[in-house]
């Protein structure tokens, strides 16, 4: 798979923007606090992922023509708030590793772990309250984004935990959809673009058309993690290997094969398993796959892009930083892992 200019400029730029988010990151003078909350979070958040998130938000601003300097705190606000989510994901999904390493719940205990991501959850709006670089009124709309975000969030972890609990497989597209862009979109590419749009100073066109760029991106690189989850190898992917099947998880692919497999209601059970049994995982993937359902998830994300790529110049001016965020969704979709 070729790699693309963003890859690249992922690559090259990561260690920078993992060092500004760690910047951010402060620790207490007592020993406990600092052992039983501030470190465990601080050695989370340096086992980074890719750190797209922080890296889009900057890219926005420099593509309104902005001063990337003063978007630093609201880019690693964005980046804490990932890592608040992914800590209670693990424990409302019940997960084994992230990153290649045992979730925190797992190594310090759910109750500690819980409140280490509600620690990470008040940087979001912290570090943007305290940054002397911003003004009044631009603050007061990012926390706006911040907070818009994070409800968004919110109600699309409820509709995917709550489906799995109740049994759901009453299910559209359009559901999953509805759910995708909620948990994942807004906050991995809408709200990145927008905020950093809006410290750039970029016009109201301009910020709109970011957000939509981000979010149909950002919804797109969701429907790759799912696919991702199921076809690439443990060793690759670096998490729980088929886990949304051992989760029960209401995919894109799961959801299309109930509609369209002669093996419906085999998949429902095996959904309904919850086993870790990698025969049983296989098999479920193995439905998938014939009713065509992988090969529709990913038709669905490469559509999306090209539909969101084309949209972007019209408001956008030409340069170096659109070109980025352009082969930006291309990345997400093209991405092993």
């Amino acid at each position: 798979m070729p790699v693309t200019d963003f890859q690249n400029y992922l690559e090259n730029n990561s260690q920078r923007i993992s060092q500004m988010v760690n910047d951010f990151f402060e620790h207490p003078a007592n020993p406990d606090i600092r052992q039983y909350l501030y470190q465990p979070l601080a050695d989370f958040t340096a086992n980074g992922g890719k750190r797209h998130r922080p890296l889009i938000c900057e890219l926005a601003c420099l593509a309104v023509g902005g001063d990337a300097a003063r978007v630093k705190s609201a880019a690693a606000a964005i980046e804490h708030f990932h890592t608040a989510a992914l800590i209670h994901d693990d424990i409302a999904d019940e997960s084994e590793l992230r990153r290649g390493e045992p979730c925190l719940y797992k190594l310090i205990g759910p109750g500690l772990a819980i409140n280490a991501g509600d620690l990470a959850l008040s940087q979001v709006t912290g570090l943007v309250v305290n940054d002397a670089v911003l003004d009044n009124a631009t603050k007061i709309r990012v926390l706006d984004e911040l907070v818009q975000m994070t409800t968004r969030t919110i109600e699309g972890q409820a509709l995917d935990l709550g489906w799995v609990r109740d049994g759901r497989f009453d299910l559209t597209i359009d559901d999953y959809l509805l759910m995708a862009t909620l948990k994942t979109a807004h906050y991995s590419g809408g709200t990145p673009l927008a905020v950093g749009a809006i410290i750039g100073g970029g016009n109201v066109q301009q910020i709109a058309a970011l957000r939509a760029y981000g979010i149909a991106a950002g919804l797109a690189f969701q429907i790759q993690d799912d696919l991702l989850n199921l076809v690439g190898t443990p060793n690759l992917l670096h998490k729980d290997f088929r886990n949304d099947i051992t989760e029960g998880k209401r995919t894109l692919m799961a959801i299309h094969a109930i509609q369209n497999s002669g093996q419906a209601l085999e998949l429902i059970a095996l959904l309904n398993a919850h086993s870790t049994d990698p025969v049983v995982q296989a098999r479920a993937v193995e439905i998938m796959e014939q009713s065509g359902s992988l090969a529709f998830a990913h038709h669905l994300a490469l559509k999306l892009v090209q539909e969101a790529q084309a949209g972007l110049p019209h408001f956008i001016a030409a340069s170096p930083y659109r070109d980025l965020l352009s082969s930006m969704a291309d990345f997400f979709v093209e991405r092993l892992n």
